[in-house]
């Protein structure tokens, strides 16, 4: 039997890519819309995949931009009551609280994920001497609390 690779790959699979491949280039303009049509596909774990990946690269891109607030508020307007998309979105938020010395509390901080504690205590962005103190000896993991001792 003569197949393509394709031929064998899941659909879902070539989806998930395609998705990806659509959300790499997408204009500020369609970005809302493009995000919009991914969550609606019939697998909405790989559609969720798909999006995560998407928020993780733009939110890397804008974090300590000025669009960043309006480019969350429409992403948050988007993904909805999806509840792993929405916390990843919230610790972003949080992200750039912390590198932008904005207001945050030491509550968000030790109930955010492993994800959020490790980025933030590793991150060379984030310099808050208390909320590396703060992960350094409250952290959840011994990583987390390594990491950031380091650089208190």
């Amino acid at each position: 039997m003569t197949g393509s690779h394709e031929d064998e790959e899941p659909p879902e699979h070539r989806r998930h890519a395609g998705y990806l491949r659509a959300l790499d280039s997408v204009s500020e303009a369609e970005e809302a819309a493009l995000v919009a049509t991914v969550l609606r596909d019939e697998d909405a774990v790989m559609a969720e995949s798909a999006v995560n990946h998407h928020l993780e690269r733009r939110a890397a891109q804008q974090l300590t931009g000025p669009r960043f607030p309006a480019w969350a508020a429409m992403m948050a307007t988007v993904i909805g009551d999806r509840a792993f998309l929405t916390r990843r979105l919230r610790e972003w938020t949080l992200l750039r609280s912390l590198v932008l010395d904005e207001p945050w509390t030491d509550e968000e901080v030790l109930t955010a994920s492993d994800w959020f504690q490790r980025t933030a205590a590793a991150a060379e962005l984030v310099t808050s001497p208390a909320a590396l103190s703060l992960l350094a000896e409250h952290g959840r993991t011994r990583r987390v609390r390594n990491a950031a001792s380091r650089r208190t």
